[in-house]
């Protein structure tokens, strides 16, 4: 008799430590995650000021350097220069860039102006952040190939490229916003 109540008390140990085990990870899984768009940052983001727009004479500048960098690479993109209320100021399609890329260049190029960011930006908090409300904000892109340029430490405009694999357009867009200073 002894042996059995010793057995059934250590089952009842057993079973509640189990109830014990399971319980306190159904807690933990019902509680609340933080929200890390909850998060009061101190200062603005992405806070540059405009400036002054681009020039004709800039933006082509900024878009031959761009093409100089894709011709390297065989790769064919359509450019758009917007200035810093991103409206077109120059385009470039090279030979063989495809048609569907045409808008697309322009829109990463004016989501850049307009936002004050790298496309890369949102492409990024969707694609690895989850945050799926990016997609409800006016006139956005998430696709990497849209980059701002700067001058003076002021938005004067914005490249973007489109017709590669997203990485090629950023490749381009960056040699072209590097000529910005």
């Amino acid at each position: 008799m002894t042996a059995c109540v010793l057995s059934f008390g250590r089952v009842l140990s057993i079973g509640a430590v189990c109830a014990l085990i399971l319980f306190s990870s159904h807690v933990r899984a019902d509680e609340p995650k933080p929200n890390p768009l909850d998060a009061v940052p101190d200062a603005m983001p992405f806070n540059i000021p405009y400036g002054a727009p681009i020039t004709l004479d800039k933006a082509q500048d900024v878009i031959a350097v761009a093409s100089a960098e894709a011709k390297k690479h065989g790769w064919a993109l359509n450019i758009a220069v917007v200035d810093s209320g991103a409206n077109l100021v120059a385009f470039a399609r090279m030979d063989g860039a495809q048609l569907a890329s045409i808008p697309i260049s322009e829109h990463k190029a004016r989501v850049a102006a307009k936002y004050r960011r790298e496309t890369k930006a949102f492409e990024n908090g969707v694609q690895q952040n989850g945050a799926q409300y990016l997609l409800t904000l006016d006139d956005i892109i998430a696709s990497r190939g849209g980059i701002p340029l700067i001058s003076d430490g002021k938005l004067i405009g914005a490249i973007g490229c489109s017709g590669g694999t997203g990485s090629q357009d950023e490749v381009a867009c960056k040699a072209g916003a590097a000529t910005v200073k």
